[in-house]
């Protein structure tokens, strides 16, 4: 190969060799024979690789003027010299190739000889290798390799440079981007965004640090991803901005991975706000779409969808020895993991529903409907047992759906589902339903990463269901037990028309312990009763059961209304003080009220006693409205301080109502001003008793409370003067006979001559044993209503004793025929002293 000298001025010395290293390499290095006059002798099969010549076009010919670049002839006499003198020569030259490329050469004079007498030397060349230095080259190589995108644009925003993994990135091509703007290529809200960021740049010279956002690769537009950005500006020396240079890294893993965070947390906030099964079955539906599925359902076994009704396991038994499934710590007849019915597929209910397409929903079940949404080749073990399962591509499966459930293999298709999860729904060892995730709009399928967060979203959501069944279990026990509680007759009698309403609580924590009660008495009166309960749920309606039947053995006993408070005071501190620890059962009475009211049609008197509970309310048939001062008294359970009576006089017509604290009382509502319209509620007229009381709730309560609701009203009656007859009995034994007698002709009025005889007997027993026993005035009277009833009053306070006498007794049989021949008897203390009262059931062929 001919020596192409140096580039440097003619006459001057070829430059000293950079690479003092290299040495002679027959199998690589291009090699030429040149002959002291500058003509190539030889010629390599290497050098021709290295320059393009062949041997033909070299040999023969001046070196210097075929390979030196223009105005650079090689100078190889002074390499001669160098050479003849023993010293070998290297250096850098300048060469053309035959293409007219120009390159460096490595070269070097490895020997000197004779060829023929003349004078030969045997030169080596190579390519110069740059090697890399600190500097420029190492920042574009790191550039370009880096694992972060980067770019460089323009002021006009239009792509200069970018690197390799911008491009991988973006999955746009550089071609399609070099010298074309950002939204050019990525057209949308997001490229708007990011040339508004970079004009700042450029305006203000200030960096944005991380801005991210979500976009969609091109590479696969099916997914979205997301970008964490960051806008640099460059600059020359003098500060002037010459364009920008933006980082991008895929922060996508990151961004799905808070995404899925933030959905299992958002979902304790969203569902379960309401204690009801199908609307937490519904707020899960509604929840997942469409940030997590396009369509969703959530299907509940029977038992789990109507709890208040609840029905045996329908999957089979469970492990033998604990009979139907579902029926142990869990209850509810849900399903528990067991061994029977294995091979069943189980029909569920379909509870909740959501779906980005708006009549879709329509298009399959509907809310209520019976399905069977267990997907094929799955039964009741995939509900038990079985784990959530990821089907990504519907298309893997779609014959098997064909097969087996041909009507929603073709709905799939209609909507275009393309990926499942269905996620079976359980809680604490409680088998409840199944949910079911679907995308058709969203293009990207489900990912095994999307599991964890449904699996986590639907658990808590079972949690939840689970809560709602157990409380609409127990508020529907609750509620039936405290149902069954009330009275279901109200027998006002002669004496008051009644009317009641009761209005369960709409509270998490069920229903509560009010009640209401008439209650017959002797003479004709009727006890009206009004009690509230501290507390919600079974132990409030078994308390209010324990204290209603304490208050009906208390009248019975024809106890003043003050008394009959005192007694069950007294009967509240004893349960109380049976309560374990405290009263830790929830069954407690302490802080319950209570408004007992007796009214007599006879004197129109109404007395009253209240423990801590609201006064009554009282509508005279002049229109007035009253609530009348009664003294407070303590809530049940107190101890200690005394109730006080009062007596209000009430007109034929009145209406007296009594209610319980929730009718007047709610979250926006004080206490006095529920009472005015409870007042100005029970004024209006032209209504019966019972649509009075209906309209008076709905008036009073147009939304649900949070406290149960109870009112009585009743409108009072005179017993007029001929359904009463009185008259007083000297205290001799022989008045007894005209007594009896006057007694028959009273009867024969009112039209009871069946009654005649026994009435006799009644009342000349009655009348002998004051006669004897008592003292002072003894007085007689009969009233007629609804029974018969026969009253002898005296002023001796000892009450008559019902005996049993034996065969040889000649006396002691009076009362015994007494209790035989009436419905009941009893005794009734007065101030005075007491009366001894009897009823006989009046036939109905009596006029």
């Amino acid at each position: 190969m001919a020596s192409a000298g140096p580039q440097s001025a003619p006459g001057a010395e070829p430059s000293q060799p950079s690479n003092p290293q290299h040495s002679f390499d027959a199998a690589n290095d291009a090699t030429a024979v040149v002959a002291g006059t500058g003509t190539v002798i030889g010629w390599t099969h290497s050098a021709q690789d290295l320059l393009g010549y062949r041997a033909a076009e070299v040999v023969g010919r001046p070196a210097g003027v075929l390979l030196a670049m223009p105005g650079d002839p090689v100078r190889v006499a002074g390499i001669a010299e160098r050479c003849r003198v023993g010293v070998g020569w290297s250096g850098v030259a300048a060469v053309r190739r035959r293409d007219g490329q120009r390159i460096e050469v490595d070269l070097r004079v490895s020997a000197a000889f004779h060829l023929d007498g003349r004078e030969c030397f045997l030169v080596s060349g190579r390519e110069r290798r740059p090697e890399w230095t600190v500097g420029q080259s190492v920042v574009d190589a790191f550039l370009t390799s880096s694992p972060i995108g980067v770019a460089v644009l323009n002021p006009q925003l239009r792509y200069v440079w970018l690197n390799d993994t911008l491009e991988r990135i973006g999955g746009v091509p550089r071609e399609q981007r070099v010298g074309r703007g950002l939204s050019e290529v990525l057209p949308g809200m997001a490229a708007d965004a990011i040339e508004t960021l970079m004009r700042r740049v450029l305006d203000t010279g200030v960096p944005v640090i991380d801005y991210e956002y979500r976009g969609w690769s091109w590479a696969d537009p099916h997914r979205e991803r997301a970008y964490s950005t960051s806008f640099f500006p460059l600059t020359e020396g003098d500060g002037t901005v010459t364009g920008i240079c933006y980082m991008v890294l895929d922060v996508t893993d990151r961004w799905k991975a808070q995404q899925r965070l933030a959905l299992v947390n958002d979902a304790g906030a969203s569902i379960g706000s309401t204690l009801d099964v199908l609307r937490t079955a519904q707020e899960l539906a509604d929840f997942a779409v469409p940030r997590f599925a396009d369509f969703v359902v959530v299907d509940l076994l029977e038992p789990v969808a109507s709890p208040e009704e609840p029905g045996p396991w329908p999957l089979g038994t469970g492990p033998a020895g604990t009979g139907p499934a579902g029926t142990g710590p869990a209850g509810g007849g849900a399903a528990r993991p067991g061994a029977g019915g294995a091979s069943a597929r189980p029909m569920l209910r379909r509870a909740g529903m959501s779906s980005v397409r708006e009549g879709c929903p329509e298009a399959v079940h509907r809310v209520g409907d019976t399905v069977d949404s267990v997907p094929p080749s799955h039964d009741v073990r995939f509900l038990r047992e079985g784990e959530p399962l990821l089907i990504p591509v519907l298309d893997s499966v779609r014959r098997l759906w064909d097969v087996e459930q041909p009507a929603r293999a073709a709905t799939i298709r209609e909507f275009g589902f393309h990926s499942l999860i269905a996620v079976p729904m359980r809680a604490r060892d409680t088998v409840l339903g199944l949910t079911t995730f679907v995308r058709s709009v969203n293009l990207a399928p489900f990912e095994p990463d999307d599991v964890l967060p449904a699996r986590e979203v639907v658990a808590r959501a079972a949690v939840c269901v689970d809560n709602a069944r157990r409380y609409t279990r127990e508020h529907a026990a609750a509620l039936t037990l405290q149902r069954s509680l009330l009275p279901h007759t109200l027998p006002g009698g002669m004496a008051l028309d009644v009317a009641s309403s009761y209005l369960p609580a709409d509270a998490k924590d069920g229903v509560g312990g009010d009640w209401f009660d008439v209650i017959p008495l002797s003479g004709a009166r009727v006890a009206l009763v009004v009690g509230d309960v501290v507390g919600h749920g079974i132990s409030a309606a078994a308390t209010m059961g324990r204290l209603r039947t304490a208050v009906h053995t208390l009248a019975d006993m024809d106890l003043p209304p003050d008394e009959l408070l005192a007694h069950l005071d007294d009967l509240v501190l004893r349960l109380s003080d049976e309560e374990p620890d405290g009263g830790a059962s929830g069954t407690t009475v302490l802080g319950a009220t209570c408004l007992y009211a007796v009214y007599d049609p006879v004197t129109q008197l109404c007395t009253m006693a209240r423990a801590g509970h609201p006064p009554p309310v009282v509508v005279f048939p002049d229109g007035r409205v009253s609530f009348p001062e009664l003294p407070a008294g303590p809530p049940l359970g107190l101890g200690g301080m005394p109730f006080e009576t009062a007596e209000v006089m009430l007109p034929e017509g009145s209406l007296i109502g009594l209610y319980t604290n929730g009718l007047i009382e709610g979250r926006d509502r004080d206490v006095d001003i529920g009472m005015s319209h409870l007042g100005a509620a029970l004024s209006q007229c032209g209504l019966s008793l019972d649509a009075l009381c209906a309209t008076v709730v709905d008036q009073l309560l147009p939304v649900p409370q949070p406290d149960d609701v109870a009112l009585l009203l009743a409108r009072t009656h005179e017993l007029s003067a001929d359904h009463v007859v009185s008259w007083e009995v000297p205290s001799d034994p022989a008045a007894v006979a005209g007594v009896r007698a006057r007694t028959a002709r009273v009867l024969r009025t009112w039209g009871l001559e069946e009654l005649e005889m026994t009435t006799e007997l009644i009342v000349s027993e009655l009348v002998t044993n004051a006669v004897r026993y008592a003292t002072g005035p003894i007085r007689l009277r009969l009233l007629r209503q609804s029974v018969l009833i026969c009253e002898v009053s005296d002023t001796s306070s000892t009450s008559p004793r019902l005996r049993h006498a034996r065969t040889t007794d000649e006396g002691g049989r009076g009362l015994f025929l007494v209790a035989q021949l009436t419905r009941r008897w009893g005794t009734r203390y007065t101030p005075e002293g007491k009366i001894i009262w009897t009823e006989q059931e009046i036939p109905a062929t009596a006029t």
